[in-house]
């Protein structure tokens, strides 16, 4: 079978409209009623939502140094199953994404791998350290182009460094995305500070060491007139810190996780690792003020912080668990349940907060562009009327520490597109094999 060429017939657009797509020469070559092309293969694509290829960008994709947790292939499938063409891998790997060589060996496995376009991002400062900033310069003009640069993991805590990287970006129109923890104040922290922290005897992680960070962040930006992005926004007074900046007009986007749009702190009562992350889950109240923050456009957009561990990571004591979730496999799944079916956002909405706006913040083109004639052949086709448990069996990444096994979720990715190619087809995962075949390759992608 060849990718070359397919036609998808009776797709639903995310604004209520059904049309035919002709995928060829990885463009979007026709678009209307009773297409036809003897030489494309054919997809029914009735009852099935066509959406622009997902955007993601927060991602651990944990190669190099760390590929017993994840690889930037076994986290391309991940994402490709999950409905993302494009990724953006963070920088914590070992060794760091801080230098020219670093994150350009990244971009080259991801194009090496070719289920979705990897886009690295480089680190804030040398090692993670928060000493002394990086090569930020040379990431920038490297093949890798980088444009979006960040620490995430740990907080670039001391303000004067943060001004340099704010004031360093600017120059080639970068942004600084910040993981908003002031140290300090979560010495210990195991999950969201309240009465259910005592109650459980564990270190509760404060709200207002997010939100201060932000506060002071984009009191930085708006003083040297640069762009800051916010990662993983988890609490109300976050977003009303966020709204504050903007209506100041402050150039500064924000993010939202899936599980901190579905997932509470009460599910912490069981002390299953699965739930730790950081930032922590919060209180119901919170949950709420993310949905609205989403719904008025406070916060931008919706990433994954696909964070994979290995089993022995997770499966052990609560306070020696690691942090994080993996996500890119449920994420629109999550998303439906989450903003979709509680009516805080349509279709539409949804397609600017996992695909337009985020290409855009990341400064990524051929991206998360509408479903139209010429455009890149960048696209997933959603079934929301299905329903699944989510179970192991949905995890093709190397790790399986989600919060959602066992769940009912809405949707099913059906199908997904890349550089014109189908990664996923009738909801299963397409072999190495089978795309280089498509590829014309021999021997392995090259």
């Amino acid at each position: 079978m060849s990718s070359e060429r397919y036609l998808v017939r009776g797709a639903q657009l995310s604004d209520g409209t059904t049309t035919d797509l002709l995928l060829a020469g990885g463009v979007i070559t026709d678009a209307g009623t009773k297409l036809s092309d003897a030489g494309a293969t054919v997809i029914d694509a009735d009852g099935l939502l066509a959406l622009p290829g997902l955007v993601d960008l927060h991602t651990h994709l944990r190669e190099p140094g760390y590929e017993q947790s994840e690889t930037v292939l076994t986290g391309s499938q991940a994402a490709a199953i999950g409905g993302f063409t494009t990724v953006f891998a963070m920088a914590n790997t070992s060794p760091v994404q801080d230098t020219a060589g670093v994150v350009e060996q990244v971009l080259a496995l991801g194009e090496r791998a070719g289920y979705v376009t990897v886009q690295p991002i480089g680190a804030v400062t040398v090692g993670l350290a928060g000493e002394r900033l990086a090569e930020l310069g040379a990431m920038a003009t490297s093949r890798a182009n980088v444009r979006v640069f960040s620490d995430d993991g740990f907080c670039v805590s001391d303000p004067l460094l943060m001004r340099r990287a704010l004031e360093y970006v600017k120059a080639f129109d970068g942004v600084v995305a910040q993981h908003s923890q002031e140290p300090r104040l979560t010495v210990g922290a195991q999950m969201n500070e309240g009465a259910l922290s005592g109650e459980l005897g564990l270190t509760g992680w404060p709200a207002v060491a997010e939100e201060s960070i932000i506060a002071r962040d984009v009191l930085l930006a708006e003083h040297v007139g640069s762009r800051l992005h916010v990662c993983h926004v988890s609490t109300a007074g976050a977003v009303d810190v966020v709204r504050w900046a903007k209506a100041r007009g402050i150039n500064v986007t924000a993010e939202v996780t899936p599980h901190h749009l579905l997932l509470t702190e009460e599910l912490v009562a069981g002390y299953d690792a699965r739930y730790k992350v950081n930032p922590p889950l919060r209180r119901r109240e919170d949950v709420e003020a993310l949905r609205q923050g989403l719904a008025d456009g406070t916060i931008d957009i919706i990433a994954t912080d696909h964070a994979p561990h290995p089993t022995e990571s997770k499966d052990c004591e609560w306070d020696a668990a690691a942090n994080g979730m993996v996500g890119l496999e449920s994420a629109l799944s999550v998303a439906h349940a989450a903003v979709v079916a509680t009516g805080h956002l349509d279709w539409t909405d949804l397609v600017r907060v996992l695909s337009t706006t985020p290409a855009r913040i990341g400064r990524i083109s051929g991206q998360g562009q509408q479903l139209t004639v010429g455009a890149p052949a960048e696209l997933t086709l959603y079934d929301p009327s299905a329903s699944r448990e989510f179970g192991r069996n949905n995890l093709v990444g190397k790790g399986v520490n989600s919060p959602y096994l066992a769940m009912t979720l809405p949707g099913q990715v059906m199908a997904t597109f890349h550089a014109g190619y189908a990664t996923v087809l009738d909801g299963v995962l397409r072999s190495e094999a089978q795309l280089s075949e498509d590829r014309g390759l021999t021997g392995g992608r090259s």
